[in-house]
């Protein structure tokens, strides 16, 4: 028998094979075989770790074609050991081991991997002996044994749908203790994700081309897969910029900075919404006080609604009665320097609104809200009522596209009941879960996740010959 005969029962690897590893949405790699080597290697940057000290996790990033540093794989698994390992030039690395599934063709099994970066290597990764079966045969003249990968398949759909639910790291930007926060922690580890509560105000950043970064309590925030903003109303300002810098980053946030500085400014919110033809009640602006009357004209008779720019739920927010009564709050807004808006007033909402909760082009849940005895505002932080309520086919229609002109993935639309189809009364950026879980009986916080599981999958890249 020669060195050349094919020994029965054996699979046959040359020096380099395709390989994939599918626990880590890595469908195709080439990996060269090192014998000599005990441990096996794959190629990995940004790596980090996160989760509690009793079950450890690392987070890394992997460039899988050679030359393509626009194609990035986000990766994270269990770590199971760190161990010294020392090259072949005798330089000594301390690593981190995880364990992943290898494929070759149509075999399969577990094994260990390093995590170093090989950037500078052809080979992605490097196949050590443990990892080489008992019924392997090595041929050291060839290579390609085994039936081959291409790298299209990252520039394909499928890089996106053959990516595995992974654990996640995840920051939820909020200064408050309170129900929505608590429930986005609690959904998140309960899917195995490590959620971290960040208070705006105390990130600081470091603005610059080569590397921005986000810094808290004296060091670097890590690289997040996903930035859930709370932003109060008080800090829309500084909590816009900090998002503004995840994003500069290319972190995933639930809702971007611009959106939310959209809605938190009821002029720029309904001219927004007047851009893209969305319903609406009567508005108009002015700054000088000579224009109260036209001002008033322009919306309509009373009862007329004047409303701070800067209200939030419910305060600022006035109604006047009577022409009369509209102009003492206008002169008194006035008074006081503030900017406002004066709108129509709906009558026939009664004083209900309906909440419809949007996320990710979905509403997935609506709620119909009923002011306290006598206030005609509708804030169930003003004492008012919820229940679930059947919503129409506009109604839907218009809060997706409320929604979507704020380029918001998670958004509260308030709608009026009018007699002329249903009018946006606010885009919420930051909405309450507690009202809309209590009376949908959903689980709102686990649709966000799924939304956020989804948008966090790698994205195909443009297919072009890669570098050998």
């Amino acid at each position: 028998m020669t060195d050349d005969t094919p020994i029965p029962d054996l699979i046959r690897f040359g020096w380099e094979e395709w390989v994939s590893l599918p626990d880590l949405g890595l469908p195709a790699l080439r990996a060269k075989v090192d014998t000599g080597a005990r441990t096996s290697a794959l190629h990995a940057f940004d790596i980090e770790t996160f989760g509690p000290a009793s079950a450890p996790k690392v987070r890394f990033t992997v460039h899988p074609v050679p030359g393509r540093d626009d194609l990035i794989i986000p990766c994270s698994a269990r770590i199971v050991d760190r161990r010294t390992v020392t090259s072949s030039n005798g330089e000594s690395e301390q690593r981190y081991v995880i364990a992943s599934t290898l494929r070759v063709g149509d075999d399969s099994w577990r094994i260990e991997l390093t995590l170093t970066n090989r950037d500078r290597m052809n080979s992605r990764m490097l196949l050590g002996r443990e990892a080489l079966k008992d019924h392997i045969s090595i041929v050291a003249t060839d290579r390609f044994c085994q039936p081959e990968l291409s790298y299209d398949v990252y520039s394909s759909k499928q890089v996106r749908t053959a990516a595995p639910n992974r654990a996640l790291r995840i920051a939820v930007l909020s200064r408050e203790d309170n129900y929505s926060t608590r429930r986005l922690v609690e959904e998140g580890e309960k899917r195995g994700h490590t959620v971290e509560v960040i208070d705006t105000t105390r990130c600081y950043m470091a603005i610059n081309a080569m590397a921005p970064e986000v810094h808290y309590d004296g060091a670097r925030l890590p690289r997040y897969d996903a930035v859930i903003p709370r932003i109060g109303a008080s800090v829309t300002a500084y909590g816009t910029a900090v998002i503004r810098q995840f994003e500069t980053i290319g972190t995933f946030c639930v809702n971007g900075s611009d959106g939310i500085t959209a809605s938190r400014d009821k002029l720029h919110a309904h001219q927004l919404m007047a851009r893209h033809k969305i319903g609406m009640p009567n508005t108009a602006f002015a700054s000088s006080p000579k224009d109260t009357d036209s001002l008033m004209r322009l919306v309509g008779t009373a009862p007329l609604i004047v409303k701070l720019l800067e209200s939030t739920q419910g305060k600022g927010v006035v109604l006047a009665e009577t022409k009369k009564a509209a102009q003492s709050v206008i002169d008194a807004f006035r008074g006081l320097r503030a900017n406002f808006l004066v709108q129509d007033f709906v009558k026939e909402a009664a004083g209900e609104d309906v909440r419809c909760l949007v996320v990710g082009g979905k509403v997935v849940a609506a709620m119909k809200r009923t002011g306290a005895e006598g206030d005609f505002r509708s804030n169930l932080h003003r004492g008012g009522s919820a229940k679930v309520v059947r919503i129409t086919k506009d109604e839907r229609d218009t809060a997706i596209r409320a929604a979507k002109a704020f380029k918001l993935n998670l958004a509260g639309v308030d709608l009026l009941r009018a007699e002329a189809g249903p009018k946006v009364l606010e885009v919420n950026s930051s909405p309450g879960l507690e009202g809309i879980e209590t009376a949908s009986k959903k689980n709102i916080a686990g649709l966000l996740y799924d939304h956020i599981e989804t948008n966090v999958r790698p994205t195909p890249v443009r297919r072009r010959k890669p570098a050998v």
